[in-house]
């Protein structure tokens, strides 16, 4: 007899989804990359678990989900250091664990940062959609996140001195920028001066912040191809850092975009953290993302290397 695995959502919190990495080859449909906002965090989740760093998991922004195991689950928690039980006892974010059928685990909420990945043994199984598992919706209660059922032969942990690497700083966080297409319409360096405030608009599709405003350019702007890290500047001089989820195409001036290496801090960003920008050279944003994937993928072959990979029980699940 096939014994039922997966996770049912008993409250969903205030924003939980599927995502992986997202929908590389459809801007030009219009449609949104999408897929996990801190990349990093997703994927080191999932090499933890014995997930290739690709597998589909679920992204909890701020808290508030509770779920409940439909059979044994290895799962683990990566990213903010957000406080989790299961059935009232601790689960540390960074550690290994296996459910069993009817326990239930509460995600509330984290002192830093914003959003921790929930990633399972062999993936979440959810639908695929332009080549893509990243859902277009958060989950809702009643639903079921199919999974295989899974059991681990031993605990595993990441090194604090890794999860310390993954949160933006308490004092806030410094976002290295390239010239953005409209960098020439803001003269001066009053840009660079100032601290930013993250508003509580903020969400997938663009971090919103606050500051002394920008003089508002006296030229127009058609709308032209945007991507997430661009820097645009709102009518009333405010900057927005474009998301994940941001639209393809957009018509606010773009004063700079954060580089590719920096991009994950974006995702962590919440209500309240401060944020500065300093200029790169196109030489130092490509230095800067060589050495972050090297960072990465130093980390990720460590932890598929290592023992203690989760044991599939039902491995017809995973076919």
């Amino acid at each position: 007899m096939t014994l039922p695995s997966g996770l049912r959502v008993v409250e969903a919190g205030v924003y939980s989804l599927v995502v992986d990495g997202g929908r590389p080859h459809t801007r030009h449909w219009g449609v949104p990359l999408g897929g996990a906002a801190d990349r990093a965090s997703w994927q080191l989740g999932n090499a933890l678990i014995g997930n290739t760093p690709t597998a589909p998991a679920l992204e909890i922004t701020l808290g508030g989900t509770v779920l409940q195991a439909l059979g044994p689950v290895a799962l683990t928690l990566c990213g903010a250091p957000f406080t989790a039980f299961i059935d009232g006892q601790p689960l540390p974010v960074g550690c290994t664990v296996a459910l069993r059928p009817g326990q239930h685990l509460q995600i509330t909420g984290s002192p830093r940062g914003v959003r921790v990945y929930l990633c399972v043994a062999g993936g979440f199984m959810t639908p695929c959609c332009l080549g893509s598992h990243s859902a277009w919706h958060p989950v809702r209660p009643g639903d079921i996140l199919p999974c295989a059922s899974a059991t681990i032969t031993r605990r595993r942990r990441l090194p604090d001195e890794l999860l310390g690497q993954l949160l933006p700083a308490e004092s806030g966080i410094t976002c290295r920028v390239v010239d953005g297409p409209q960098r020439s319409w803001f003269p001066g360096d009053a840009f660079f001066q100032d601290t930013y405030t993250v508003l509580p608009a903020t969400n997938r599709m663009g971090v919103r912040l606050h500051g002394p405003p920008l003089p508002r350019p006296t030229g127009e702007l058609l709308s032209e191809p945007v991507a997430p890290g661009a820097v645009q500047i709102t009518h009333d001089g405010q900057p927005i850092i474009l998301g994940v989820d941001a639209q393809t195409i957009g018509g606010y001036p773009k004063i700079a975009h954060v580089i590719r290496a920096d991009l994950d801090k974006l995702g962590q960003l919440r209500p309240g953290d401060l944020v500065r920008f300093v200029p790169v050279s196109r030489e130092q944003a490509e230095q800067a993302a060589h050495q972050r994937r090297r960072w990465l993928q130093q980390w990720l072959d460590r932890l598929l290397m290592a023992e203690g990979t989760p044991v599939f029980v039902n491995q017809s699940l995973t076919d």
